[in-house]
């Protein structure tokens, strides 16, 4: 598999609509057990809040059996049938704002076949431009992987030791009704993050898998509460899922104006790792 047959949708393009509603921030503060004082019209909205915005709104006939919308649409359809996020890297070029009318034009980047260990991949990168009042706030590069069906018995991904010498760190468990509850705010129906069954005997994991999406949230709540700066951008990885119900640690160092931040699974390894420039 090289992919030639889908070098044509490279340069497909998509336009969307949504609204940054007050209402939406206060259901993400809530997700993230946080005070919704100062949660009001106008105010910038803080800095990972932006991807609760544009949830998929595929007519029901139209998800596919693992909950995601059907392939073909405006993504590739990719004869691969397990598809995860794979990483992103997002510039803050001006806040979005409560009450903002938003816009994200995405566009297809470059589709590119790879293999590896676990067997054949395809990597899709996508470009979104999130506009609000006429100008863009933030650009966002996203890398999604699909993958080979699970293989029986196939020998765990080799776990890569995280960095030491945290400046903070935080544990959290995220249960189910977290994954839940940012599932629902973010309207992602794959079934790996809520049906057990399927994620066992369909995609080969041990238990429900945390949203890369809420994994990253948490971290960069994490990096803005020490901080004390905004981000200009932030560059991130996802090298392990992680699943319900076990712990994870949130860390993070700075320097001058860089900031490295990672997530260390129950295990001990590295399963996200993001760096971080920050702004004045």
């Amino acid at each position: 598999m090289d992919g030639s047959d889908l070098k044509g949708w490279i340069g497909r393009t998509q336009t969307l609509a949504d609204e940054m509603t007050r209402q939406m921030a206060r259901r993400t503060a809530a997700l993230l057990d946080q005070p919704d004082d100062g949660l009001v019209t106008g105010a910038a909205l803080p800095q990972g809040w932006y991807s609760v915005l544009f949830g998929p709104l595929a007519p029901q006939s139209q998800i596919g059996p693992d909950g995601h919308p059907k392939l073909g649409d405006f993504l590739p359809p990719v004869p691969l049938p397990r598809r995860m996020f794979a990483g992103r890297k997002v510039t803050f070029h001006a806040p979005v704002r409560i009450g903002d009318a938003v816009e994200r034009i995405s566009e297809i980047a470059k589709i590119e076949p790879k293999s590896g260990r676990s067997g054949q991949m395809m990597f899709v990168t996508v470009v979104h431009r999130v506009s609000a009042r006429g100008t863009v706030r933030i650009t966002e590069e996203q890398t999604i992987v699909y993958r080979e069906a699970a293989q029986p018995g196939a020998a765990p991904t080799a776990a890569q030791a995280p960095p030491t010498g945290a400046a903070w760190s935080r544990t959290v468990v995220p249960d189910p009704v977290m994954v839940f509850r940012y599932s629902a705010l973010t309207y992602n129906g794959h079934k790996i993050h809520y049906d057990a069954d399927y994620t066992r005997t369909v995609e080969g994991y041990p238990e429900r898998v945390v949203n890369g999406g809420l994994t990253t949230l948490l971290l960069l709540e994490l990096a803005r509460a020490n901080l004390k700066r905004p981000l200009a951008s932030v560059t991130t990885r996802n090298l392990r899922p992680l699943f319900v119900d076990r712990p994870i640690t949130l860390c993070g160092t700075v320097a001058g104006d860089a900031a490295e931040l990672w997530v260390v699974d129950a295990n001990g390894a590295l399963a996200l790792s993001a760096s971080a420039v920050l702004g004045a």
